[in-house]
């Protein structure tokens, strides 16, 4: 049995007078990758920063419908009285560019536990490793935990990236195109990475590569122009779409 993270119910999103996502209704479940495909600006990435409400910082940003997140003690609104800081720490995000801070290795990753409070040193070495191991970079980097962090290769900078999300202990993980920017080898271990950790987060991921949907997402929604056209099972939507625009889609007549 699938158990629901985020049910989202009647959501509508406008920049002002643009209505960027209109109605969208889907439940996300828990340890799966869930691929959110369709062309550029068709409100996916929107989507997905609305999930940690990366677009508060958007003036203008008006949200209505419902966006709910399972905690512990079942569903808790997202845009309700949720502390954002909180929320954050719950869901992490990991963008299309590789953006670590222009400090040590170590910092990157310390840096979120610090600011939820963390200042002891052992605790505060022992997550940096765990979450080095867990973004599959430990073996790399751990002889160079106090050299800058913009050293490293692009895909190694994502991969910290990874790691620097995990270090807060989130519950879902949201990647915008995490492997838009890097070659073909890196895409390949941040994809296998991704596999392994669903076993424990709840990913949503935004990517253009249908290819990479097809290989790693439990599920797949197609987003076209601000509506979500179809959701469901990745093998089933690629293999028998249920409607036509997906169709189009993926079959490469538009897009």
């Amino acid at each position: 049995m699938e158990t629901t993270k985020i049910h989202v119910t009647n959501m509508n999103l406008h920049y002002g007078d643009f209505h960027a996502l209109k109605n969208i209704n889907i439940d996300i479940p828990e340890n799966q990758i869930c691929a959110m495909i369709g062309p550029s600006g068709c409100g996916k990435s929107t989507f997905l920063k609305s999930i940690n409400r990366m677009n508060d910082l958007v003036e203008g940003c008006k949200i209505d419908g419902q966006m709910q997140l399972r905690g512990e003690n079942g569903f808790e609104d997202i845009y309700g009285d949720m502390d954002v800081n909180h929320l954050r720490k719950r869901v992490g995000m990991v963008f299309q560019q590789p953006n670590p801070f222009p400090m040590s290795i170590y910092d990157n990753i310390a840096y979120g536990p610090r600011t939820h409070g963390i200042k002891n040193r052992h605790k505060l070495d022992a997550i940096v490793e765990k979450a080095l191991k867990q973004a599959a970079i430990w073996e790399e980097v751990k002889d160079r935990l106090n050299k800058s962090a913009l050293g490293l290769s692009g895909g190694q900078q994502q991969r910290l990236c990874i790691a620097r999300a995990l270090a807060v202990e989130p519950e879902v993980i949201l990647m915008d195109e995490p492997t838009s920017a890097l070659d073909p080898i890196s895409t390949s271990r941040i994809e296998d990475l991704a596999i392994e950790l669903k076993k424990e987060y709840t990913i949503v991921m935004v990517t253009h590569n249908m290819q990479q949907a097809t290989r790693i997402s439990d599920k797949t929604a197609f987003f076209l122009l601000g509506e979500l056209i179809e959701y469901g099972d990745t093998e089933q939507l690629f293999s028998m779409p249920k409607q036509k625009k997906t169709e189009d889609y993926i079959t490469g007549r538009f897009g």
